[in-house]
């Protein structure tokens, strides 16, 4: 008994430590960078209301700093996909892929869009991916299209 509970206090003492004591806890350097990024899945459109989208694509895991950003280029015209949205992501070592979603506000009803993706390091540095250019249609006022499989 005496054992147990002693072993319930170390458990304690050492998770609040971790917790409140910066010098306790420790700060991983960067993963090492991936020779090569691919994307493995989309990108497809997960969302759409009337005003912002959401896309989602999933890649393998880039490596490099954690902090990194989704970026989606976008546009009414095909050959003029200027404007850029991004969401930030932090990434998970243990994972083999990595899941980016890019939330794109301030469209219009009923208006076709273009778009391709990419992903890049908190420092603006490319992950070397970029996919094809796809496209959706944002839906009339008061409506959404849910097209991407939710998950159960």
């Amino acid at each position: 008994m005496n054992r147990l509970l002693l072993k319930i206090v170390m458990t304690a003492t050492v998770s609040i430590m971790a917790f409140t004591d910066p010098a306790f806890s420790q700060i991983l350097p960067p993963a090492k960078k991936a020779e090569h990024v691919e994307i493995v899945k989309g990108p497809v459109l997960e969302l759409a209301l009337d005003n912002l989208a959401i896309v989602r694509w999933t890649t393998t895991n880039p490596g490099g700093d954690d902090e990194h950003f989704g970026v989606a280029h976008y546009g009414t015209n095909p050959g003029d996909l200027s404007q850029t949205a991004k969401s930030h992501i932090r990434l998970n070592r243990a994972h083999p892929e990595t899941i980016f979603r890019v939330r794109i506000p301030g469209l219009k009803p009923q208006t076709t869009y273009y778009y391709w993706v990419t992903s890049a390091g908190a420092d603006g540095t490319s992950d070397g991916v970029k996919s094809a250019v796809k496209q959706f249609t944002t839906p009339a006022p008061g409506k959404r299209i849910v097209a991407y499989p939710q998950p159960k």
